[in-house]
């Protein structure tokens, strides 16, 4: 029988560290936003949405990345896998820093993504190899609570570094980012995948593990919805700044708004830690969805039938009422698809992750290039994610049976 490892860090720590870890994309990405415009003015100002395509390229490449990360750490370890691709993320963000053009900048933001799928997948990696089921759920919530923290911060610092010292200087952030969190990890925290429970790095073994994946039901449907997810906070992540910027007038003050809307929805993952364990994963996702739903009506009716006054506020809280559904979600569908595959774990967190990672961009992708100086676009973009989203939840089953209510 295999030994469960025991985490040597004190949880609280470990907590830390796995939201620094994960928080190396939403830096990446979240940090962006801001320089949209100026790379769009300085690289491709004919075509200026496709600057948003920084954003995509780097999301696609750590979808494509997390392939390879997931079943590379369950053969070498998890430490290696993300110390190594920590290396590659900052290679990339230096080469960002002196890209001549928009496709030699795209190409850096490229190796960026492939390398932060090591920290990625290995920060999932270690959660499963700690813990399981609603107690994996539970830290996952603690750790997307620190994790949303970034994206409240994220904006602002990048808008402040470009004020200062131009966009270019952002990619120089990005790799202090990583040599410091990878450091923290290479000191603190000591490996928790044994030698005896490690699999080789064979394709036979890979492809057995792919088919085990990915003829899973329990698996096939969890990333389905997780993709619906993940598409609907990448189209809020990609479409929301030319939202402010063209049709309310407000790019001065979007790192601020961006801030205050992750703010409150770290409060999601508080509830989802305090809540999980006694509802189970597959109701709390179920809630977050029909409130996003009744939510996005509701401002359906405001965009065709509300004042102007309104328009700014019910934007925003819609916003707000995206990120607080993935906040209530991601977590919880990672759970449900990696608590059968605990003996692959890596591999499955690669696979399971890459396929919702790729798959939500051909949505979201579509909607920001669609951007008609109204939020239209991203209304159609979500409201089918949603209804998609819950069609695919009545199709799973928690993976532990669901507790009674408690009554007093």
């Amino acid at each position: 029988m295999s030994k469960v490892p025991k985490p040597a860090l004190r949880q609280g720590e470990l907590v830390a560290l796995l939201a620094m870890l994960a928080a190396t994309v939403a830096f990446s990405i979240d940090a962006m936003l801001p320089a949209l415009p100026d790379i769009a003015e300085a690289l491709s100002p004919d075509e200026p949405n496709t600057a948003q395509l920084v954003i995509a390229t780097f999301v696609v490449a750590l979808g494509i990345g997390t392939i390879f990360a997931g079943p590379l750490s369950d053969a070498f370890g998890r430490k290696p896998v993300a110390l190594c691709g920590g290396a590659i993320y900052t290679l990339g963000a230096l080469l960002a820093v002196y890209a001549p053009n928009l496709e030699m900048l795209l190409m850096a933001r490229a190796l960026q993504g492939l390398g932060a799928a090591g920290p990625r997948v290995v920060g999932v990696a270690i959660a499963r190899d700690l813990y399981s089921g609603r107690q994996m759920a539970r830290i996952v919530s603690f750790v997307m609570t620190i994790f949303t923290l970034v994206p409240m911060f994220a904006p602002s610092l990048g808008a402040l570094i470009i004020w200062g010292f131009g966009w270019r200087a952002i990619f120089w952030a990005f790799a202090v980012f990583s040599v410091i969190s990878l450091s923290w990890l290479a000191m603190r925290q000591p490996e928790t995948l044994g030698p005896e429970n490690r699999r080789p790095f064979r394709v036979a073994r890979l492809l057995d593990g792919a088919k085990e994946i990915l003829t899973h039901r329990q698996v096939i449907f969890s990333v389905a919805l997780q993709t619906m997810i993940y598409a609907m906070l990448f189209t809020a992540i990609i479409s929301s700044q030319p939202v402010f910027d063209q049709v309310f007038g407000q790019a001065a003050s979007f790192p601020l708004w961006f801030g205050a809307i992750a703010a409150v929805a770290a409060t999601a993952n508080l509830l989802n830690a305090a809540i999980v364990v006694r509802f189970g994963m597959r109701r709390v996702v179920q809630a977050a969805l029909f409130g996003l739903l009744g939510i996005t009506a509701l401002y359906v009716l405001l965009l065709t039938l509300g004042p102007d006054s309104l328009q700014f506020a019910g934007f925003v809280i819609w916003l707000g009422a995206i990120f607080y559904m993935a906040g209530l979600g991601i977590g919880n569908t990672n759970a449900i698809a990696l608590e059968p595959m605990g003996h692959i774990a890596g591999m499955a967190a690669a696979i399971t992750s890459s396929a919702a990672t790729i798959l939500s961009l051909a949505i979201a992708v579509p909607v920001g290039l669609f951007f008609n100086g109204t939020p239209v676009p991203m209304v159609i973009g979500v409201l089918f994610a949603t209804v998609a989203g819950l069609a695919f939840l009545t199709q799973i089953i928690d993976t532990e049976a669901e507790p009674a209510l408690v009554r007093s």
